[in-house]
């Protein structure tokens, strides 16, 4: 990247088309990938900035953060009391200078050519969003299943034309867009799926936006063990109440979501509905022995997939999609019953009390 210019009297750089928008909270030990590999970019960089928004970190970030700028990057740092991602992001595209808005995250490192790849469909003016796709280096069991995982939905959005969701871990707007359609929606708190909402209001105002698979960015925070793995399926199957509530037709179809993950939250709810009755009606075990074979069948496809690629991670696979309808499913009902829960609060809240007789 090239030294920012500090005296009006030195050279002027040249005007910025890209900005990278970076959203960091307590990132100390993967921010400096990400900065490095955006300095490695064959993009000339003369013509993009990057922007970390550090979100109130308590960690070493804000020191290294300065390092990198006391070294001449044409890096920009803004800061915000801890927010959240989706307002640390909307505050970077706010500050932008480029037209082009890029988004990753502080523990991804973005491919050499990713920002030229991120940038190529907007040569068509009628491209308003891009998607591109993770990597991972990461040797442990879960994360090496997560990552066939996305391979997986990456094979199904091959398919569109066009596509509907886009992950912000690599995503690109035009900044106008962004602006225009307010952002990510600030009820989204924490870490979850913000991004996949603005996306889906943007496909429905009939805005195109398109996959760019070769547009890659390694990941060294998929999910590591069991635990954790299904600690965000259920907040994300948590938050997917309220993007539903925002966009209910997507409940029946987006261009990430396998069908047949439905089918598998389905049929592990059904499965473990029918344990309680079954303790005492010999039909009510048949019945929740036969969803989970159903269950159980519905994994096998995504196993000869995974086989080629990695035979442990196959093997595994039955186990681990149990493992994550499961979650997806408890989450999606934690967050139902908190929804149901608010909206009966605020409706009694609102309702005159009568007096006593």
């Amino acid at each position: 990247m090239e030294s920012q210019t500090l005296d009006s009297t030195e050279k002027v750089l040249p005007a910025i088309k890209v900005s990278v928008v970076i959203p960091a909270y307590n990132a100390a030990s993967s921010i400096e990938a990400t900065l490095n590999a955006l300095q490695g970019q064959i993009t000339p960089p003369e013509t993009f900035e990057v922007l970390v928004v550090d979100d109130g970190s308590s960690d070493a970030t804000p020191a290294k953060l300065t390092a990198w700028m006391e070294m001449g990057l044409r890096l920009r740092v803004l800061s915000q009391s801890h927010a959240g991602p989706a307002a640390a992001r909307n505050l970077g595209v706010v500050q932008a200078q480029g037209e082009i808005v890029l988004f990753t995250d502080a523990d991804c490192a973005p491919a050499a050519d990713w920002i030229e790849k991120m940038c190529a469909p907007f040569q068509d003016q009628a491209i308003a969003g891009v998607k591109g796709t993770y990597r991972t280096r990461q040797k442990q069991l879960v994360a090496r299943f997560v990552q066939i995982e996305y391979e997986d939905k990456y094979a199904r959005m091959r398919r569109d034309k066009y596509i509907d969701f886009i992950d912000t871990y690599s995503a690109g707007y035009r900044r106008e867009v962004f602006l225009t359609n307010g952002g990510f929606d600030l009820a989204f708190s924490t870490a979850s799926v913000e991004d996949q909402e603005f996306s889906f209001r943007l496909a429905s105002q009939g805005l195109k936006m398109v996959f760019v698979p070769d547009a890659y960015v390694y990941h060294s925070g998929h999910a590591a063990t069991l635990a954790a793995y299904l600690r965000k399926k259920f907040k994300i199957g948590y938050w997917k109440v309220l993007v539903h509530q925002r966009h209910p037709d997507k409940m029946l179809r987006d261009s990430h979501t396998p069908q047949v993950l439905k089918a598998q939250i389905l049929l592990a709810g059904l499965s473990g509905l029918f344990l309680l009755p079954g303790l005492f009606a010999p039909f009510w075990r048949w019945a929740s022995g036969a969803t989970a074979g159903g269950l159980f069948l519905t994994t096998l496809p995504f196993a000869a997939r995974a086989w080629p690629k990695d035979r442990a991670v196959a093997l595994a696979a039955p186990f681990l999609l149990l493992a994550r309808a499961l979650a997806l499913g408890a989450g999606f009902a934690a967050g139902l019953l908190h929804a149901l829960l608010r909206t009966h609060l605020r409706t009694h809240l609102r309702t005159p009390q009568r007096p006593a007789p």
